[in-house]
């Protein structure tokens, strides 16, 4: 059975999407800018609340994905704190200028979170050169890539999600996300051949993942 991560944005949508069948939640705050790091509060709420699998995003900020000496700091502070509250994963993905993976950060907050597994957000999107990206993500010890294909949604990015699927080749799960709904969920499944989706089931222009849709994509995952 394919899975399903839905990420929430607050308490509500955390619980709606334990109670409509998610597989996994991914918190985060700062719906405007795609997600940054939840609080500590609001996290812990959250685990108090929810039995299934509980990602963190850790994100000091919107804009791009290459931080200041302060703010690789501080993602290393959350990390240690969000593992006291029993999470089970971490979410994040750090560049250089470049737009190239920064291997050695990466790698430094990959082990910090060990023994929990990482997934390399949709900063993979923005990378210079996918497929040599894919192997060094790998490399730092990641176990999944949100991305949309490097295209502005998962439609778009079908093809190119079809292709890391096959380069990763079992050796990191390529989770599509960006804009994935239950009316377009069936054709990038039969392309992509994924077996773990992403979506914010949000589709009323809130900040609050919808019921019915999170049903809609789970009965369509096979």
């Amino acid at each position: 059975m394919n899975k399903l991560e839905i990420a929430c944005f607050n308490l509500t949508s955390a619980v709606i999407a334990q109670e409509n069948g998610a597989d996994r939640v991914e918190l985060c705050a700062g719906f405007e800018v795609g997600g940054t790091s939840p609080s500590f509060e609001t996290t812990q709420k959250v685990r108090a609340l929810i039995t299934i699998d509980l990602n963190v995003m850790i994100r000091p900020r919107g804009g791009n994905f290459a931080y200041t000496d302060a703010e690789f700091e501080q993602m290393k502070l959350e990390i240690i704190a969000f593992k006291k509250l029993k999470v089970n994963g971490f979410v994040f993905g750090i560049l250089n200028e470049d737009n190239s993976i920064n291997t050695i950060q990466n790698a430094e907050l990959v082990n910090l979170a060990k023994p929990f597994p990482c997934t390399f957000h949709r900063a993979f999107d923005e990378v210079s050169n996918v497929f040599q990206s894919l192997e060094e993500i790998i490399e730092c010890g990641f176990q999944t890539i949100l991305t949309s294909g490097q295209a502005k949604n998962v439609v778009d990015g079908a093809n190119q999600l079809a292709e890391l699927v096959l380069k990763a080749s079992n050796r990191i799960t390529i989770m599509p996300g960006g804009s994935l709904r239950a009316e377009n969920l069936m054709s990038v499944q039969e392309k992509t051949k994924a077996t773990f989706y992403h979506s914010s089931a949000i589709i009323d222009g809130s900040e609050t993942a919808n019921a019915d849709e999170i049903r809609a994509l789970k009965s369509i995952l096979k």
